[in-house]
């Protein structure tokens, strides 16, 4: 759409309020909003004033101000607000110089998409996420300096067999036992059908919805591929319209990686592949029908694959996902159809448009824009410099034995690790400018003093279990 086409599309849907969204550095969606009539073309080159050092990890407070400007192409019209409003979302720019803000995620994304044309290699870059999550009927937690609990609940668990519910119908479902079972023990079903059918409304191509493995409400919605950025809008939608059609019903969703001990925890597994001229790249004559060009991309995530952790599995939580044990993808190998392995490269289908690689390692709890972007940049750099994948592993990497599992490079073991991995091996992430060092210097500085310092320094309730009569 044009900036007129989107003013058109006001007048026709009686929008007298539009809302401006924009991603902050950390990954999560924030707003404001403006009366219809102060929303002209104008709006598009101007853009709209905040203050930039009330956001978590952006400016500091004696060079605050800063601008977004939104891009027709993203207007939408919001499914919840009472007052008939157009959502669209902006780019982060200087009021200034009108340079664009190099911690602004989404233009991370932009860029990314920009430097594969000027390689050479590609003109598009197709991501498919599987973003799972867990729905609750009920959260309580606490923090303080002499206290900490979490409280979960959800009417599937197995928890509840013995709850006095009046009346306790049963079909609770036990642990790990949560794909597929249908209603009555499934008890989201029109839940995440509402979700879906929503994002389909709001124009979010949109694969299937399911239960997932974990017994209290994991779930999983799948996105139809995109392209890098489109995909980047689309997931803040997908995470937004989840959370808002459960609150709208008394329940809770979640994308926090391992919210429940003993139980599966939520990932993301994302599926990417190049293209170039309508022409799809990843399909060759190599193993599992896969091109040189993808061998090789997975080649550079491999090789990147610590570093890459601190920004696709960015919170201290991930690392409680990414244990063994829980069908976790944390050994850093690639197969057919093999989902106890890194990388997967799906066979479903034959057809060179399908071709594609699939992450398993990453966690929804990312920035879209930065997660997939980073990716790419390993992919880029894997076919670059030709970086051999060595052979894949078509076998079970859980029933290996120990002395042949501890060759095999794993993912890191904590957030901490990761961003030490990221402080060392960064320069992939820079080429093209898509990166730059003051990013990198300002998710690891971040991260490492607002959480993996806070979390390690704060006793935990199982040290109490484990050590108070020590």
């Amino acid at each position: 759409m044009t900036p007129k086409d989107v003013i058109a599309m006001t007048k026709e849907n009686g929008v007298k309020v539009v809302d401006l969204r924009y991603m902050d550095f950390i990954g999560t969606w924030q707003h404001f909003s403006v009366p219809v009539g102060e929303f002209g073309e104008s709006a598009f080159e101007d853009g709209f004033g905040f203050d930039g050092s009330s956001m978590r990890a952006w400016q500091n407070i004696d060079n605050s101000d800063m601008i977004v400007i939104p891009e027709a192409g993203t207007a939408k019209i919001d499914p919840f607000f009472k007052v008939p409003t157009l959502a669209i979302i902006g780019n982060i720019h200087d009021p200034i110089t009108m340079e664009a803000y190099s911690r602004d995620p989404r233009g991370i994304a932009k860029k990314v998409e920009q430097y594969i044309k000027s390689t050479g290699l590609g003109d598009t870059i197709y991501v498919g996420p599987e973003p799972e999550f867990f729905i609750f009927s009920n959260i309580r937690y606490s923090s303080e300096p002499n206290a900490s609990f979490f409280e979960i609940d959800s009417p599937e668990a197995h928890w509840n067999t013995g709850s006095d519910e009046m009346p306790n119908l049963g079909h609770k479902i036990r642990p790990k036992q949560g794909y597929f079972p249908l209603p009555p023990a499934d008890k989201y079903q029109d839940m995440r059908t509402e979700m879906m059918l929503t994002l389909e409304d709001l124009g979010i191509a949109m694969e299937c919805q399911h239960h997932e493995v974990g017994a209290a409400g994991q779930s999983e919605i799948d996105l139809r591929f995109d392209s890098l950025l489109n995909m980047g809008d689309s997931l803040a939608w997908f995470k937004y319209v989840l959370k808002n059609v459960a609150a709208k019903h008394d329940h809770t969703v979640t994308f926090m990686p391992k919210p429940l001990y003993g139980d599966n925890g939520t990932g993301m597994h994302t599926h990417m592949s190049f293209w170039k001229d309508g022409v799809p790249l990843f399909a060759g004559n190599k193993y599992a029908g896969m091109s040189d060009m993808a061998l090789y991309s997975i080649g550079g995530i491999m090789k990147h694959c610590k570093a890459l952790c601190a920004i696709t599995n960015p919170t201290t939580n991930s690392y409680k996902r990414l244990v063994p044990g829980f069908e976790a993808p944390i050994n850093l190998a690639y197969s057919s159809r093999n989902r106890s392995a890194a990388i997967r490269l799906p066979m479903y289908s034959g057809s060179p448009k399908a071709k594609r690689i699939e992450f398993r390692t990453p966690d929804p709890s990312c920035n879209g824009y930065m997660a997939f972007a980073a990716i790419a940049m390993a992919m880029i750099d894997g076919i670059q410099n030709k970086i051999d994948p060595g052979d894949p592993m078509d076998k079970n990497i859980y029933d290996l034995p120990p002395e042949e599992l501890a060759e095999m490079e794993s993912a890191p073991g904590s957030l901490e690790e990761a961003l030490n991995a990221l402080k060392e091996d960064h320069d992939f992430l820079l080429k093209g400018d898509v990166f730059t060092k003051d990013v990198i210097e300002y998710w690891i500085d971040y991260k490492m003093e607002n959480e993996v310092k806070p979390v390690i320094s704060r006793p935990h309730p199982h040290e109490f279990y484990l050590y108070y009569d020590i």
